[in-house]
Parts: C-alpha cells; structure tokens; sequence
C-alpha cells in the first residue's frame, strides 16, 4: 500500500441568500457560505482529484451553468478552480492522471475540461443519466463541461464488495487500492461517494448524499430550512436520499473513530478538514 497524502481544497464558492436559511447563522438579508469541497490525492501514481467543483470554462463563460446560475450565486473566482488550485501546491494540471465523480452535476463537473488528460471514473448509471438526460435535468447536466469528450471509465454498482456496512463498494481500474467508489445513489440516478484510506484513517467524501454536518450528527441529526427545501428539490428519489442518509449517521455512529465523513457543500466540514493538524 501507498501512502495517501490528501489536500482538502475549496473548488467554488456559492453564496445563496439568505445565510441564517442555509448556514443557520447571520441575517436574512446576508449571503450565505457554501462550498464545493473537493479532494486532491497524492498517490504513487501521480495526482487523483475527487469531483472538480466549477472549471476555469465556467468563470470565463458563466452561461455555462444555465438556469442555476442565479440560485447558487457562485464567486466564479478562477483561484479556486481545480485547475489553479493543482498549481498552486506545486503541480502541473497533467500530473492529474485520475478525476473521480461523485456525480456529474454542474457544481462537481464544471473543471474536468481543465484536466484533459485525466481519466474520469463515475457510476455507469449517473454516465447514462446525463447522455440521455430530459429537458429537467439539463439544468443539473452541463454538457458543455464534457464537450472535450474525456476519457470516460464507467462502473458497474453490481460490481464490488462489503465495505463497513456498504454494499456493491469497488476499487477502481489503474487506481491505488486504498480509493474506493461507494454507491450513494438517491441525489442523482448514479450518486457515489469516494473514500480514501489514509495515514490517520478512512475519509469519505459523500457528495451530495447530504449538505449540512449536522445531518450525520447520530444523537442530534439537524439541517437548516433553506438546504432542507434545496434537498427535496434536488434530490431524483426521497427513499434511496433517506435510507442512504440513515447508513451515513450509522457509520459516524459505529465507525466514527475511523472514518471522517463528509459531504461536498458544507464549509464547517471543509473548514475543519483543512484546518492545520
């Protein structure tokens, strides 16, 4: 096994209004804070990015997020693409030889046109989901973010193992054995998470499974009005949402101690991640 050195970077910001709605904290008139809350991955083989957040097409050309735009009110701060945000540790945008979705949504997506040389790897179904996407999931499923054409690698969920307590869990051609693609599936036809094993235990990056850290919180599960609202907008199926949501706080739960869960949006999550340790 090699050692997986993981840098928690912030690859969007969004500021919809109002904060004490979404954050649960300031004024109704102030923006709120989310994040795209993305993960770059030192491995043996070279860089393997978790989702990409908005891409640098995005900040030149913000019609590219479509009929979303005005909702998330994103920064569009080309810093904080993926792209800049690799070169700012030091890395070529082609060291990147790996890009893993959680799904293919316009906020987890936009970048993977910066990093054309990267293999992308995400659920088969979420893969079929956006090729035959309906007039209402367009606005999710940006296809100018995939117009290069990348090199897809899509995964079968009958494929995989037990991973404590997740079912159909696989590690994922020419990546290391400690990434492994967790099937979350409820926001969207092919939602996965993405766990890593670390030095000092598992991380599991859960996507859009949930949007605030008080929802995987087992003795006081919480959100706030205004993500509560966003999520059953957002979410293609309530049940697979909620059950999926259940073996989240089970593992916080039960697995705590090993395994830091968390989700793509919420900035006190990114914030203690990448707080010096």
């Amino acid at each position: 096994p090699c050692e997986m050195r993981v840098h928690h970077i912030n690859c969007g910001t969004l500021c919809p209004i109002p904060r004490r709605l979404v954050n649960g904290d300031g004024g109704l008139t102030e923006p709120g804070r989310m994040v795209c809350h993305c993960l770059l991955v030192e491995s043996g083989d070279g860089l393997v990015l978790v989702d990409t957040g908005l891409g640098l097409g995005d900040v030149e050309r913000p019609a590219r997020l479509g009929p979303m735009r005005p909702l998330l009110r994103a920064r569009l701060d080309p810093a904080e693409t993926a792209a800049r945000r690799v070169e700012s540790l030091g890395f070529s945008r082609d060291d990147v030889r790996h890009v893993v979705l959680t799904h293919l949504d316009l906020d987890h997506a936009g970048g993977i046109g910066d990093f054309p040389k990267a293999r992308v790897h995400l659920m088969r179904r979420e893969h079929d989901a956006a090729a035959n996407a309906g007039w209402r999931d367009r606005i999710r499923y940006r296809t100018d973010h995939w117009a290069h054409g990348p090199d897809w690698a899509v995964h079968d969920v009958r494929d995989g193992e037990s991973w404590l307590g997740f079912e159909a869990v696989r590690q994922l051609e020419g990546l290391p054995p400690e990434i492994l693609l967790v099937p979350l599936v409820g926001h969207t036809p092919g939602h996965a998470g993405v766990a890593v094993d670390t030095s000092e235990g598992w991380l599991l990056h859960s996507g859009d499974a949930y949007y605030y850290h008080g929802q995987v919180d087992p003795r006081r599960p919480r959100t706030t009005p205004g993500l509560a609202v966003f999520e059953r907008a957002a979410h293609t199926d309530a049940l697979m949402s909620a059950w999926n949501l259940r073996r989240l706080r089970a593992l916080v739960r039960e697995h705590g101690h090993a395994v830091r869960v968390f989700c793509a949006h919420d900035p006190v999550e990114l914030d203690r991640l990448s707080a010096p340790r």
